[in-house]
């Protein structure tokens, strides 16, 4: 059975990692239906990673009109689709897939040179019912950072503004967690703070104590997801296995 951790959002830890895979996939799949009863579409935020894969395979799968729901990525490395670290190719191959494959899907890669340069194209791409989310999947690093909030990295203030854009360019500080591609494009504050329901998937040891760490006291630049984690209004899950 899944124990809590005491924090102001909801915290379950897992035993095992098939056990977290389906309660996540359990819990997406209610709140996009109760969206497409509601309002007759749904909007859905994704990141890349190993950790979400099994999750996007199995909500492939699942039973819903996907051709109602908008699939928008939470973050992309500046490089094109078909080349390695692609974000999108990530998504287009484990969950737009089977049942999932009519989702309607936006990326956040275009034509510019940089993602500063694209920014302002990339926010225009977007449609104009795609906000508020309705679920945002999510990871986290264990230098703390979620969605492309690097630590201390360039554009980080901007993206983390009460008032922000949807959109945000980064420039992350190189590292071993970043690799090559530092030039990021991602969601900002606002749209993930709105969205109706958020889900921070961790796993490993590591992960849980980067969590501990981020739950304490400190500055966000040094550990961005503080911003998320202590943001009073968000409706933010976490679920950690080993």
């Amino acid at each position: 059975m899944p124990t809590t951790l005491e924090t102001k959002n909801e915290c379950v830890l897992h035993a095992t990692r098939d056990e977290m895979i389906a309660a996540l996939c359990l819990q997406v799949t209610q709140a996009l239906s109760s969206a497409l009863r509601e309002r007759g579409r749904a909007n859905l935020a994704v990141s890349g990673g190993s950790t979400p894969k099994p999750l996007y395979q199995a909500l492939s799968g699942v039973d819903l009109d996907w051709e109602a729901i908008s699939v928008v990525l939470v973050d992309e490395r500046w490089v094109d689709p078909g080349q390695a670290g692609s974000n999108e190719d990530f998504v287009r191959n484990h969950l737009l897939q089977d049942k999932a494959a009519n989702a309607s899907f936006y990326g956040l890669k275009n034509a510019a040179l940089s993602p500063a340069s694209g920014l302002h194209d990339q926010i225009a791409s977007l449609p104009d019912d795609l906000f508020p989310l309705d679920v945002t999947i999510l990871g986290m690093g264990n230098d703390g950072h979620t969605a492309s909030w690097f630590p201390d990295a360039e554009g980080l203030q901007s993206a983390l503004a009460e008032d922000a854009a949807p959109l945000a360019a980064i420039r992350a500080r190189a590292s071993d967690i970043t690799g090559a591609h530092t030039d990021r494009m991602t969601l900002s504050l606002p749209p993930l703070r709105s969205s109706r329901l958020s889900l921070l998937m961790l796993t490993g040891e590591e992960k849980r104590k980067t969590l501990e760490l981020a739950l304490a006291d400190g500055p966000v630049s040094a550990m961005p997801v503080r911003a998320l984690l202590r943001a009073a209004e968000t409706n933010l899950h976490i679920h950690w296995s080993p």
